[in-house]
């Protein structure tokens, strides 16, 4: 974990990245990753593959970010303009996307990735991988702590880390969780933070679309296999369009299956343009990832995956259920 130090006091101008599809995690420790940059100051700037869901939009205030997918190629040459960078909550190049990948060409600076996710690449200078953090922002204060720098966590620093935390442990009821978790909580609420008003932004601020979508999808579009724990929600682009889909209103819709007494499997397939996004969860002794990786291009954490398809919503879902006997 002193690689981090290094690399934080031998520059003064960085870059940050995340994973394309940004979720709390991501955005969480890269806001907080820049927020205690500019407490040493340090010059840094945040590069999101793609827009984030509008409900986590409030979370980059005041962070200079920028968005790759609206940005010209001199702006993009410009970016890399920076001694080194840090690269945040993924741990292959191709989760920043076939576009974004590019970059990894031309960054010849020191570069460090700090990720919690199982199987990572090599393809930065220094990597931090623990795979038994609750979340990328928990491994990111723990890299201050061990460093000694854990006092340049000012409020805007500790809000992304409880975001990131708290979105990725499932406001903290996942196995993932453990004594240091709560450690880190414990010194988060000292410095006063509201994690009411956090909590608030992420689950209490739907639309009546958003609503509407969750309660059809549940109603209408989940399938409970007979004879197994395994639960479906699928969703049309038709679906999303009926009820003015945005990005982010069905996060956490494959808990909701999982949720159901006797469903130890989870999967929520939605169709996006060119092909169909999948998300995996399980929980007790079912293990989601090395299936999503073998047979849907995906992985991720034991208890949740993602992972895609090329085919039709109806050819992914009737190859999924051909699958279920290695689920099982």
């Amino acid at each position: 974990m002193d690689s981090f130090k290094h690399i934080v006091s031998s520059h003064l101008s960085f870059l940050i990245t995340t994973h394309k599809s940004p979720d709390g995690d991501a955005i969480g420790s890269a806001s907080a990753c820049y927020f205690f940059l500019k407490n040493l100051g340090k010059e840094a700037i945040v590069l999101l593959p793609d827009s984030p869901a509008d409900f986590l939009i409030p979370f980059l205030q005041n962070v200079n970010y920028r968005v790759y997918d609206l940005l010209d190629e001199q702006a993009r040459i410009e970016l890399l303009k920076v001694e080194a960078s840090i690269h945040l909550d993924y741990n292959s190049p191709s989760r920043v996307g076939e576009d974004m990948q590019d970059i990894f060409k031309s960054l010849t600076r020191p570069s460090i990735m700090i990720d919690h996710h199982p199987n990572p690449s090599i393809f930065t200078t220094w990597s931090i991988s623990k795979v038994t953090s609750s979340s990328t922002a928990e491994l990111f204060y723990e890299i201050l702590e061990n460093n000694g720098l854990e006092n340049h966590v000012d409020m805007a620093c500790a809000r992304g880390i409880y975001l990131g935390m708290m979105t990725d442990t499932g406001s903290f009821r996942f196995p993932s969780v453990c004594a240091y978790t709560h450690h880190v909580l414990e010194r988060l609420l000292s410095l006063g933070l509201n994690h009411v008003e956090i909590h608030e932004a992420i689950y209490d601020d739907n639309t009546v679309g958003k609503l509407q979508l969750r309660g059809f999808a549940i109603a209408e579009r989940m399938e409970l296999i007979p004879n197994t724990p395994i639960g479906i929600i699928t969703l049309s682009g038709d679906d999303l369009r009926r009820f003015n889909y945005k990005k982010g209103d069905t996060e956490g819709l494959v808990n909701v299956v999982l949720s159901i007494k006797g469903i130890h499997i989870a999967l929520f397939a939605v169709e996006k343009e060119g092909g169909v996004k999948m998300s995996f969860r399980s929980k007790g002794t079912y293990y989601v990832n090395e299936f999503a990786s073998n047979h849907f291009n995906g992985g991720g954490h034991k208890y949740a995956a993602g992972g895609e398809s090329k085919d039709s919503l109806d050819v992914t879902i009737s190859r999924f259920k051909s699958l279920l006997h290695e689920l099982l």
